[in-house]
């Protein structure tokens, strides 16, 4: 019989105010009880819809199954045949929107049991009956796969060449998965990177406290064990040309170079000094290490300092800037309900100090003599009308003009793909703002050979619809070469 808890196993985490100062891991991950205990959760359904709610379409159920009669090994072996990034998804895939929306178990609820597991009544005798949350499918996730990470020595068998290559730009999510893919195939799989360091916005734009740069590289060096190459410090459209890696005889190439392209407000006091894009702020933390004591890598020790936006961008900035020992407040121009950012992200930044403040846009950022940001001015919002996104649009409140003092502002408000591929690719069709135009089934683009998936398409989006593209690129180009 399923174990019929309401609530999943909460998962572990370092305290509040620990946390708040280190850039260590915020959640410590499930013991073996606890992820036997939740797997025994699932009513393994099925039509099982949690499948159907997952972008590159990881058997659930049979892997808690595996969860459940302690067989992590073969949980992770069924997790591997859909995904190349298992212990990055468990940890920061939004779960809640994709798999776990899905859930059988989170459409109703059950009754309440107090501490001695019998059932809790109401003054009247009735049943107290409790929401029922979903199965944690990606805590348990990121359990089989830390297990495997620390118990499995065995390197994976290298699959026997087919004789095609294919060129893959970008070492991201999406990129990953698709060298991830063909290299499984057979395909001789390179990787460019423009930075000198592979995994893309894994390691740029993730903070260590959420997903630690180790669990990164050890991915990574599966893909290097299955003979995927990875030549770092190559910016294509400069270093290389797509025309290049066609006549270097790459048969097939995936642009998987993601969005690094920082947006901005367009307001008065842009550009003083201590105004900077979440992208520049997270990359001199993230990837160039910028808050260890002794890093070569300059960066603001604010004391006051504002993030505008309310993503999860924005919130990985909101923290990292906390545990550089700032007083930190998000401005955001919708309210709670609407904020983007996953639910668990904006709570472990309330626990940890940060402040909102909601209905609330900034107009103008004010500097001192020195062109040092001292404050921005902001005015107050209030909703109006459900825009195209189906939201409701945000409306200024006029003579609403009130100022925060801060040191610095960090713009968290989304990115768009580099126009340096566009700009040296001819016949690559691309948006308006810059995405390249790509079949959502296949990744094929408007250049015969030339697929394309992840941010680079669809502008900023989440790791594991990334990795979907990725997967769906792999297969289409399997399917052209092996014909």
């Amino acid at each position: 019989m399923p174990n019929m808890t309401p609530k999943k196993h909460e998962m572990p985490t370092q305290d509040a105010k620990v946390r708040a100062s280190n850039f260590l891991e915020v959640a410590t991950g499930y013991t073996e009880e606890m992820a036997v205990n939740e797997a025994e959760r699932c009513l393994h359904c099925q039509a099982k819809p949690c499948v159907n709610g997952c972008p590159v379409h990881i058997n659930i159920p049979e892997f808690i199954a595996k969860v459940k009669d302690r067989d992590y090994e073969g949980a992770y072996q069924i997790i591997s045949e859909s995904s190349s990034l298992p212990a990055v998804c468990g940890r920061v895939c939004p779960q809640e929107s994709q798999c776990e929306c899905f859930c059988v178990r989170g459409k109703g609820s059950l009754p309440k049991k107090d501490e001695n597991g019998q059932i809790v009544k109401d003054a009247d005798g009735k049943t107290v009956m409790v929401p029922s949350e979903a199965v944690g499918i990606g805590r348990l996730e990121r359990f089989v796969a830390d297990y495997h990470n620390a118990n499995n020595k065995e390197k994976p068998a290298k699959p026997v060449p087919n004789g095609h290559k294919v060129a893959i730009i970008g070492s991201g999510p999406s990129g990953l998965t698709c060298a991830g893919d063909l290299a499984k195939m057979g395909f001789k799989v390179t990787i460019f990177e423009a930075l000198h360091v592979a995994g893309g916005v894994l390691v740029y734009g993730i903070p260590e406290f959420r997903l630690p740069k180790a669990i990164v590289q050890k991915e990574v060096d599966n893909l290097k064990a299955l003979d995927v190459d990875i030549e770092t410090n190559v910016v294509i459209g400069k270093t290389l040309t797509i025309d290049e890696l066609f006549e270097d005889g790459y048969e097939a190439i995936y642009i998987g170079s993601g969005a690094g392209l920082p947006k901005f407000m367009n307001i008065p006091g842009e550009g003083l000094k201590g105004v900077l894009s979440a992208n520049e702020f997270l990359t001199r933390i993230n990837l160039m290490k910028a808050y260890k004591e002794h890093s070569d890598t300059p960066i603001n020790h604010s004391k006051r300092v504002a993030v505008v936006g309310g993503g999860n961008v924005a919130m990985d900035a909101a923290r990292s800037a906390k545990r550089l020992g700032g007083d930190v407040t998000i401005v955001y121009r919708r309210t709670r309900a609407e904020l983007p950012a996953r639910a668990e992200e904006v709570e472990h930044a309330i626990e940890e100090g940060i402040k909102f403040t909601f209905l609330t846009n900034p107009v103008r950022i004010n500097g001192d003599e020195n062109n040092n940001v001292k404050s921005i001015t902001c005015i107050k919002m209030e909703l109006g009308e459900p825009d195209a996104s189906g939201r409701r649009r945000p409306v200024e409140v006029p003579n609403s003009d009130f100022d925060i003092e801060v040191d610095e502002v960090i713009m968290a408000l989304g990115t768009s793909p580099n126009p340096l591929i566009k700009s040296t690719t001819s016949g690559l069709e691309t948006q308006k703002w810059g995405g390249i135009v790509a079949d959502e089934e296949t990744g094929k683009t408007s250049r015969d050979h030339i697929y394309a998936g992840g941010d680079a398409v669809t502008g900023a989006a989440t790791v594991i619809l990334a990795m979907g593209a990725g997967k769906k690129a792999a297969a289409s180009i399997a399917k052209e070469l092996l014909k």
